[in-house]
């Protein structure tokens, strides 16, 4: 498939996997606000040169997945069990109120960036993510594991952690303005998103059986 379409799936499944507020794309907003745009974009320069090397890792591990089709029938039943819980999770459990973030201390551009790395290696979930993500497009023909193809999902993703990061430190303002619907609206898309990708993992099991 054109490289261009693959960079901007990874584009896409990236900003799904950040668009919910966590760690990363809340601390972002708090060291814009405290500190201005220019540290924010610094923090998620960091963040980003580790989602590189997970996105990486994590298709050379669906690349050996994928030689290995029983162990990806586990996988898919796992997968279609978490992004079941997490449905439900988000349209009838979350909370509408966000969680309190500690304020970062750190002042200088460079510990903002080496704050991104810090906070990136330990934020590991992109790897099982991007794993699954690829092996399912892989599965659809949608990407294969060439060269070209890796580097186009990996740069897609990369730009899509930025740009999910780069939305939440020009618009926090406004959605702290209006919490309470914001979150219950946020948490419904996501809700629905992984609704979707529920259902599809569930036609990819039964058509393999």
């Amino acid at each position: 498939m054109n490289i261009t379409i693959i960079f901007f799936l990874g584009l896409f499944f990236a900003m799904i996997g950040v668009i919910p507020p966590g760690l990363l794309n809340m601390t972002a907003a708090k060291i814009s606000l405290k500190e201005g745009h220019i540290r924010g974009m610094v923090f998620s320069a960091g963040v980003c040169v580790i989602v590189l090397i997970q996105t990486y890792l994590a298709s050379i591990f669906a690349r050996y997945l994928s030689m290995h089709p029983e162990v990806i029938g586990v996988l898919r039943s796992v997968a279609l069990v978490i992004f079941i819980l997490i449905t439900i999770y988000f349209l009838f459990v979350a909370k509408s109120t966000p969680k309190q973030q500690i304020d970062p201390k750190i002042k200088s551009k460079h510990s903002r960036f080496f704050q991104g790395i810090f906070l990136s290696i330990i934020n590991v979930f992109p790897i099982p993510y991007q794993a699954y993500m690829t092996i399912t497009l892989a599965s659809f023909g949608w990407m294969t594991f060439e060269k070209s193809s890796i580097m186009a999902y990996v740069i897609g993703a990369a730009t899509g952690t930025f740009v999910t990061l780069y939305m939440y430190i020009f618009f926090f303002d406004k959605v702290k303005g209006k919490t309470f619907t914001s979150q219950k609206n946020m948490n419904r898309i996501i809700g629905g998103i992984t609704g979707v990708i529920s259902i599809v993992t569930l036609i990819n099991i039964i058509q393999d059986l």
